[in-house]
């Protein structure tokens, strides 16, 4: 339930790849890199609003705080069918977004209330593992959904998952905020809270460093349709160029799980930006050196997507691993970091796309290396180990 949760979010952005092309055509978009404002509309909307959402989850527990999120985002996927106009359609994605927020951080927040430390990052793992089978199927059901409907479709079936979803966890979903551990709403408590989540170092620097590494991400969601069709010429089969990256994003979150608590958080997340900088620059080498070659890009793109796998479980449970009693407002203020300030530089990144790759992987070596810089300060010098 919790991985459902949390594929809202995927399947709202990867459902859309397929169509982007189309949606900008009927709406009048007249430059092509334009088409990319519909997935940053929707995450630029998933940001900030987690802000809000975490107290709320603090206040008044998980359960109704989901509740609420499910049903604005099975309405607003409602509303996206009938828009007449292109800015109405980014309007629509962003209050999805808003919605989608609250779907997440309540998720995060459920997993946080039951485990900690390595656990947490075992279980996240199995969770992302669970929710990466979404970005390797959703491009491929957007595509089915076109071969017989318009694009419209496509966001029927968000409203209906939205729906099916509410009704799943009104059933199932247990309280797992008791009373007793519920905060107070007073703006005062809620600004002490964030100020204890910014004041804590692992977890201040470990937002910021996953704000960072996040937008190579959403880099490659917002460019990955235009590269597949534009540089390697597989428009026709790029469902399937894209699903193989995703099947090594969740191998490779899958694979953490079972190693996390033999070599630990650090251990894994720290070799896996060392080798994502690495692979990065000698990837960004080889395509300005021999020009795009599919046969080279796709198998060292995808192992690059792999070492992201084992970052991001083992970042999220380091950053939130000191903060347990005030869960949702960490979940949320991670969150936040890893949306907003990604969305931002990874929908840049995307948008810099100049009908070859070297935007993406030039994008993604100064990302690793601020990545590495940033961990580097939080742990005072020293990879690999946990502190003393």
């Amino acid at each position: 339930m919790v991985a459902s949760l949390m594929a809202l979010n995927a399947l709202a952005i990867d459902v859309m790849l397929p169509a982007l092309g189309l949606i900008a055509r009927d709406l009048g978009v007249q430059n092509a890199n334009d088409q990319q404002f519909i997935i940053t509309a929707y995450i630029l909307g998933f940001g900030a609003p987690q802000l809000a959402w975490g107290p709320l989850s603090d206040r008044f527990g998980r359960r109704p705080i989901v509740f609420a999120a499910l049903l604005g985002y099975a309405v607003t996927g409602a509303l996206s069918v009938v828009v007449a106009s292109f800015p109405a359609l980014l309007a629509a994605r962003f209050v999805q977004g808003v919605f989608a927020a609250g779907c997440r951080v309540v998720a995060v927040a459920i997993v946080r209330d039951r485990y900690a430390g390595d656990s947490m990052a075992r279980i996240m793992s199995l969770v992302m593992t669970v929710f990466m089978v979404i970005p390797i199927t959703a491009p491929m059901l957007g595509q089915a959904v076109l071969t017989v409907a318009p694009w419209e479709a496509i966001f029927v079936l968000l409203a209906l998952v939205g729906a099916a979803l509410l009704g799943w966890t009104f059933v199932r979903l247990r309280e797992s905020l008791p009373d007793e551990r519920r905060e107070g709403l007073a703006l005062n408590r809620t600004f002490s809270a964030y100020l204890a989540v910014l004041k804590n170092r692992t977890t201040r620097g470990y937002m910021l460093a996953s704000g960072v590494v996040f937008a190579a991400l959403f880099a490659f969601i917002s460019s990955s349709e235009q590269i597949f069709r534009e540089v390697f010429d597989q428009g026709e089969t790029f469902v399937f160029w894209f699903a193989g990256i995703a099947v090594a994003l969740s191998g490779a979150n899958f694979l953490n799980s079972r190693l996390v608590r033999r070599f630990g958080m650090r251990r894994l997340s720290h070799g896996a930006l060392v080798g994502f900088t690495g692979l990065s620059l000698v990837l960004l080498g080889l395509m300005a050196w021999r020009g795009p070659e599919l046969a080279v890009f796709f198998p060292m793109f995808a192992l690059i997507f792999a070492l992201f796998g084992l970052i991001g479980a083992n970042f999220n449970a380091l950053a939130m691993e000191p903060l347990g009693k005030i869960a949702g407002t960490a979940s949320a203020a991670y969150g936040f970091a890893t949306t907003t300030v990604s969305g931002l530089i990874g929908g840049s990144i995307g948008w810099l796309y100049n009908g070859t790759t070297l935007p993406l992987l030039g994008g993604y070596a100064v990302l690793g290396l601020t990545c590495l810089g940033i961990v580097l300060v939080t742990e005072r010098g020293r990879l690999f180990r946990d502190p003393a």
